[in-house]
């Protein structure tokens, strides 16, 4: 979730050099939420805060580095305010796990899709958006990757933390029959491409249903295993996108 939407946006958008300190920042930037979402939890005790204090530092640096090589990216900064904002709220108030958090962190990830991709060579000295000109590939992009992991987070949850919670499997179905739909009706009427794409998100459907059944069932899936299938469904997913779009 956090390497796929930016890979996938500096592919699409053609790779340029300011696309390195960006990368440096979203990375750096992670550690400093991740940091501070932990020292949060602790109930802000002092020994889990010299990470937060050495990360702050170095995403403050490093953004007011990006700021001063192409100061258009800082109209960017409002999208990514929410998604941290609830994260790190529930992490202080212990409620990091929630389906909340898990889908305004997809949203704030899937944003960067489209970041990567102005940076790779479409980045304006305006707002993105008040140029006239609007791209819609990596906003499409930036859906695909945010409809996937969105599936993710209902999935792994209903296997995992919910695993035997009826009504949240339905959810997780429910969710990831409404992508399968939404790729089969921009196959039907936008592009014959598409197809490709809709036929990933039924075998994520069938995926949801199955290991759902297993592990209700008592056959022990361990986390692990479930990363790793999760890895290469992200990787088809960010690759057929890529051809499709």
């Amino acid at each position: 979730m956090l390497i796929a939407p930016f890979l996938v946006g500096a592919v699409a958008g053609g790779f340029a050099w300011i696309q390195l300190p960006l990368l440096a920042f979203w990375l750096v930037g992670y550690f400093a939420f991740f940091a501070t979402s932990q020292w949060l939890r602790s109930g802000r005790r002092a020994k889990w805060f010299p990470p937060v204090r050495f990360f702050a530092l170095l995403v403050s640096a490093l953004g007011l580095l990006l700021v001063v090589l192409e100061p258009s990216l800082i109209w960017w900064a409002p999208g990514f305010a929410l998604p941290a904002g609830v994260g790190l709220w529930a992490a202080a108030h212990r409620r990091d796990r929630d389906l909340l958090v898990g889908l305004t962190t997809v949203i704030g990830s899937s944003l960067m899709t489209v970041v990567a991709y102005e940076a790779g060579g479409s980045a304006q000295t305006a707002a993105p958006w008040a140029s006239g000109a609007w791209d819609h590939r990596p906003w499409l992009l930036a859906a695909v990757q945010a409809a996937y992991f969105g599936g993710t987070v209902f999935y792994v949850k209903s296997v995992i933390r919910e695993r035997g919670n009826r009504t949240f499997f339905l959810w997780s179905i429910a969710f990831h029959l409404l992508c399968l739909l939404g790729c089969v009706w921009a196959a039907l009427e936008v592009d014959s491409r598409w197809w490709w794409l809709a036929a990933i998100f039924a075998v994520l459907l069938g995926r949801a249903g199955w290991v759902w059944k297993l592990v209700t069932d008592g056959r022990r899936i361990t986390p692990k295993a479930i990363g790793i299938a999760e890895a290469v469904a992200t990787i088809t997913v960010s690759l057929c996108s890529l051809v499709v779009l």
